[in-house]
């Protein structure tokens, strides 16, 4: 064994031992304690609609480099729409994206994937199609939801879901906007860490007065329904919202927790609920897969229990670019959302709503899901392998969607926090998403250092397996040059454009 390999890792890049008084004050100005003593987090900062926003109460200040468009406000980005700025800002571009892994994207593969059903290759053009589809979608495809919904979930219950259950949208994020927006003033409730999306939903719905829970991970980021039922009764909250399966953790609310869940729906309490990764569950044996997890197993009547299920192609049948999804809850539910789609969006597009009627044959959606969970079974297990092969274990390893949620904190500062392991990872064409953004802090008020999310990124293996492996070697060129003492040249020299370096001292 060499002289090298004996070695024990070190943060100190002049010997084993005690280190040089070099060392050890370069050390110390690595370890940031605040976000203005970080390049990476200014960079973030400088981002229009990142800045902490005023009190209630307060006059809004206004930053004219920012807002030049009177009554304008920057909502702030999501986090893919920021990372893909950077990444752009290094250049990366969609000519050259194959050079590049993108272990952000929160969208799955789209080709073929071995003993799925043949991809869709044509799409018609009926004549009629041309025409404006109806606010809540086509009466066919909202009755082919409805049907899937009964034949997956409901067989026995005496209430069941029909095409006035359903609402089409076009995307998930219209969907949650069209709901949002037939909310009136109450007190929402929402969990830390979840989709980043809900942070600028919250905050452009004013009538949502959030309140956040964070989740433990020592306890899986379970949430805890018992607290919940208590929250209800002592802070009067009227919504709550959730993704299930859970972006970026990977968990899961599954059975009795879910039944639990959907139960607070009769205590004057409407649950939200994100259900677009309702297929990507791995479980340990293989006479369970096949077997998905949705809300709609519990209700017990669709139109009396007050959960609002969102979902879509997006996800589940790997056809993100169609922009064709669905809110399924109480018929009352649905003429509001015909409304708020009326000056919201318009409605999804007429000619992809047919093209989606064969997709939701019941039969068909049986092999596209047992396909999907062995395949990205795979890879999840693939991917956990060489995280591990890199002394990068996961705390609390994905059971559902396809993300990896990474916590940080054991490599040397200042690689220890999402954003700066995102800025290295760019100089190595690779994508991650920093933690932070699955802080949902609609205020952006928090010092970014004080965030629980600060420490981890969001892995996505949605790809396919060769760009995996891409950002797994980006990973591990990155923290092993930062064990051998290579810190030096981390956190700062940043490019904030194409044309110039980023010009920020820290």
């Amino acid at each position: 064994m060499s002289r090298s390999s004996t070695r024990p890792n070190s943060a100190y890049p002049s010997r084993s031992g005690t280190p040089s008084l070099r060392d050890v004050v370069h050390g110390v100005m690595k370890i940031f304690h605040h976000e203005k003593e970080s390049e990476a987090h200014q960079i973030f900062r400088q981002q229009v609609g990142h800045q902490p926003k005023p009190a209630l109460g307060l006059p809004q200040t206004i930053n004219p480099d920012e807002e030049t468009v009177p009554g304008i406000e920057h909502p702030g980005s999501t986090g893919v729409i920021y990372c893909s700025d950077r990444a752009i800002a290094n250049g990366f571009n969609y000519a050259n994206s194959h050079e590049w892994a993108n272990l952000g994207q929160g969208a799955p593969e789209v080709g073929p994937i071995p003993n799925a059903p043949p991809r869709p290759q044509n799409i018609p053009l009926p004549v009629d199609s041309l025409e404006y589809a109806p606010t809540t979608g086509v009466k066919a495809l909202r009755e082919a939801v409805a049907n899937l919904y009964n034949d997956n979930y409901r067989k026995g219950k005496a209430s069941q879901y029909t095409y006035e259950n359903v609402c089409i949208v076009p995307g998930g994020r219209a969907g949650l906007s069209r709901v949002a927006a037939v909310i009136g003033d109450v007190y929402c409730s929402y969990q830390v860490p979840d989709y980043t999306a809900y942070d600028q939903v919250l905050s452009a719905f004013k009538r949502l007065v959030p309140v956040p829970t964070a989740l433990d991970p020592k306890n899986k980021y379970r949430l805890d329904i018992e607290q919940t039922k208590r929250d209800i009764l002592t802070q009067g909250l009227a919504v709550v919202i959730a993704s299930n399966p859970r972006n970026p953790t990977g968990q899961v609310i599954a059975g009795k927790e879910l039944k639990e869940l959907v139960s607070l729906s009769r205590e004057n309490t409407t649950i939200i609920l994100d259900e677009f990764y309702s297929w990507y569950i791995y479980p340990d044996s293989e006479k369970d897969i096949g077997k998905s997890v949705s809300s709609a197993e519990y209700v017990e009547d669709v139109n009396s229990d007050s959960v609002v299920i969102i979902d879509g192609l997006t996800k589940n049948w790997r056809l993100p670019g169609w922009r064709v999804c669905w809110v399924v809850g109480p018929k009352n539910l649905i003429t509001a959302l015909s409304q708020s789609g009326s000056f919201l969006d318009g409605g999804a597009n007429h000619p992809m709503q047919l093209a989606a009627l064969p997709l939701l044959e019941p039969e068909r959606v049986k092999l596209e899901k047992a396909s999907l969970q062995r395949h990205f079974k795979a890879k999840r297990d693939h991917v956990l392998k060489r995280l591990h092969a890199l002394h990068l274990d996961v705390d609390v390893p994905p059971q559902a969607t396809f993300y990896i949620w990474l916590n940080l904190e054991k490599l040397p500062p200042p690689l220890n926090n999402g954003l700066t392991f995102f800025e290295e990872l760019l100089k190595e064409r690779t994508i991650v998403i920093p933690g932070i953004f699955f802080d949902i802090n609609p205020a952006h008020r928090r010092n970014l250092f004080n965030s629980p999310c600060h420490h981890y990124v969001r892995l996505s293996f949605g790809p396919p397996i060769e760009d995996l492996d891409k950002g797994i070697d980006a990973i591990g060129r990155v923290v092993a040059a930062a064990r051998l003492g290579g810190t030096k040249k981390m956190g700062h020299n940043y490019k904030k454009s194409l044309e110039s370096s980023s010009g920020i001292n820290v």
